[in-house]
């Protein structure tokens, strides 16, 4: 890697009065190997490629995690010429290290304030991995506010940025200690579910691609979710439903479809149930 350095600076990123910069970025062998003066949350979202840091050099692929801590030079670089077939997509989160001390006024756990305290001084990642999709969901959420700004943005990212600093921290635990507890089992659980509404699905399915029994599935969904597995699944189905009715122009059919239903009538009734009115009606009252 050439031994030039460059420096970035992050007042060229911010927005606003935020002292924080979120992307999605496809790499390329444009950007430069350079350090900033910022604290910078990675995370692999597509592809795969290499990520230089400091005198090494290391391979990664999704859900890989990186935290550089300021005056740590790096660069990411996707593993061929032919970004077009293979390309190489990463989160950046970037925000000042002041805005880590604003945050830890709000915060009570003694080991999470250690753990901000780390941050700032030390970089993690090698052996860090987004397992169950968390951190990208937060980072996605993350990014569609940090490119839409408006009324309320600022805070709402403070509070992402809490969530994911929380997440990593708990991820870090769980590699320091080499255990996986339940609650993080079954989350994995959860996103598969969220990422399969679309298809059929069974706790007898769900019990097949996990270590648990139906029987142990129907107890973990009432613990964690506070409802039973077919209550949980239609309020997600028509909870996407919602979004889809919002943020699209598709047919209530096709949408039905998106979240699996099969029959629109069904849809229809279930909808209904849980919302109080038709998705129609739902679709004519946000719009108006």
């Amino acid at each position: 890697m050439n031994a030039v350095i460059h420096r970035f600076k992050g007042e060229y990123f911010y927005k606003n009065h935020l002292q924080i910069h979120v992307s999605r970025f496809t790499e390329d062998f444009e950007v430069p190997f350079h350090s900033h003066d910022f604290i910078e949350f990675n995370l692999v979202a597509e592809g795969k490629g290499f990520h230089y840091i400091s005198n090494q050099v290391n391979p990664v692929r999704k859900g890989q995690l990186f935290i550089i801590p300021v005056g740590t030079p790096h660069v990411f670089r996707p593993a061929s010429t032919d970004t077009e077939h293979q390309h190489l997509i990463v989160y950046n989160c970037s925000f000042e290290p002041t805005v880590l001390d604003e945050l830890k006024s709000i915060l009570v756990d003694s080991s999470l304030l250690r753990f901000i305290e780390e941050l700032k001084d030390t970089g993690f990642g090698l052996d860090s991995y987004d397992e169950d999709g968390t951190i990208e969901k937060i980072l996605s959420s993350m990014h569609r506010e940090y490119s839409l700004l408006r009324s309320g943005s600022e805070t709402f990212i403070s509070t992402l940025l809490i969530q994911l600093i929380i997440a990593v921290y708990r991820l870090q635990t769980n590699v320091k200690q080499g255990t996986i507890s339940e609650n993080l089992q079954f989350e994995v659980v959860i996103q598969y579910v969220e990422q399969h509404l679309h298809e059929e699905l069974t706790l007898s399915l769900l019990a097949s691609n996990s270590k648990w029994s139906v029987r142990h599935l129907q107890r973990l969904f009432v613990r964690y979710t506070g409802q039973t597995f077919g209550k949980y699944v239609q309020n997600m189905r028509i909870r996407k439903s919602c979004e889809q009715l919002h943020h699209s122009q598709l047919k209530i059919s096709t949408i039905a479809e998106n979240v699996g239903y099969r029959h629109l009538e069904s849809f229809n009734s279930a909808f209904k149930k849980i919302m109080g009115e038709t998705p129609s009606q739902f679709r004519t009252r946000i719009f108006i």
